[in-house]
């Protein structure tokens, strides 16, 4: 099954990659009220998510709307992946805004690189080559994929601009690296991949959420920063970044950490309830 869904993703990619963006997200429509119908164990997941984002009082038809539009952002960006090696930079100036930039140039500054954490929300793919245009340097932890040729055929399309990927249970010397060179260490704070994180509160329920954006962050002394994104109904990108942060000062290593995360968290909220749909999480991370 893993050669066939291999196989089906360079298929998909080759075909999709000259598909004209309304056709190509036509299709991608398409084929995601096939995996809403045919996906029940994705379909229950992504219904969870989204009753506890929208909370007991949202009717079970919103539900399950909002769960076919997250099978079509899925999708989405599935298909903007496939395209992403022939996108230019003209293409990319026109598709992606980005606001709070002098935060991130306020991070810099301090010489430290940056730390730089994110939730699984609207487009990732062509943010990322937005700010690669705009001259960092970034190395993010990925998870494996089953089997390794779609885990080189995806990777080879995600670091086709300039991105670096390291496998997420490596060694942490390529992130440390990465910052001491003053470029981005960009970790995931939405999926505990490795099982070390924490358990807290998210959206008044415990989940296991990551914790090693601030563990780097208190380790080498980079500032973290918080950057979302939204994709537009007309398939353009905004970007956002918050103020640089710290964790605080004083207390254990493990207060600190719980400090960061629970910043982390509180904005995470905020970025997922505004465009939950767009949250494409496709396992369970609660831990009730």
């Amino acid at each position: 099954m893993s050669k066939l869904t291999y196989f089906a993703f360079r298929l998909g990619g080759g075909l999709i990659s000259k598909t004209p963006p309304a056709l190509g997200y036509a299709i991608c429509r398409g084929a995601a009220a096939a995996l809403y119908r045919f996906n029940p164990t994705g379909r229950r997941v992504i219904e969870l998510n989204l009753s506890r984002i929208m909370g007991p009082d949202c009717p079970p038809a919103e539900i399950q709307r909002r769960t076919r539009l997250a099978f079509n952002n899925i999708l989405y960006n599935y298909f903007d992946l496939f395209r992403l090696p022939a996108l230019t930079d003209e293409a990319v100036d026109r598709l992606v805004t980005v606001e709070g930039w002098e935060n991130v140039e306020a991070a810099l500054a301090e010489g430290k690189g940056i730390v730089m954490t994110s939730a699984h929300l609207g487009n990732i793919e062509v943010v990322l080559y937005a700010m690669l245009r705009r001259g960092l340097q970034i190395t993010i932890p990925v998870e494996r994929t089953e089997p390794p040729e779609l885990f080189d055929y995806l990777s080879q399309l995600r670091m086709s601009k300039g991105l670096k990927l390291i496998p997420i249970d490596g060694p942490l010397l390529h992130l440390i690296r990465t910052l001491k060179k003053g470029g981005v260490a960009g970790l995931a704070g939405d999926r505990d991949i490795t099982a070390t994180g924490q358990t807290v509160e998210f959206f008044g329920h415990p989940a296991r959420l990551p914790d090693g954006h601030i563990r780097l962050a208190l380790k080498t002394g980079a500032p973290l920063v918080i950057g979302f994104s939204q994709r537009r109904p007309n398939h353009t990108y905004h970007a956002y970044f918050l103020p640089p942060y710290h964790p605080p000062a004083t207390g254990t290593d493990e207060e600190r950490v719980t400090a960061g995360l629970q910043h982390v968290v509180s904005h995470l909220e905020k970025a997922i309830a505004r465009f939950p749909e767009q949250w494409t999480v496709t396992v369970s991370i609660w831990a009730d």
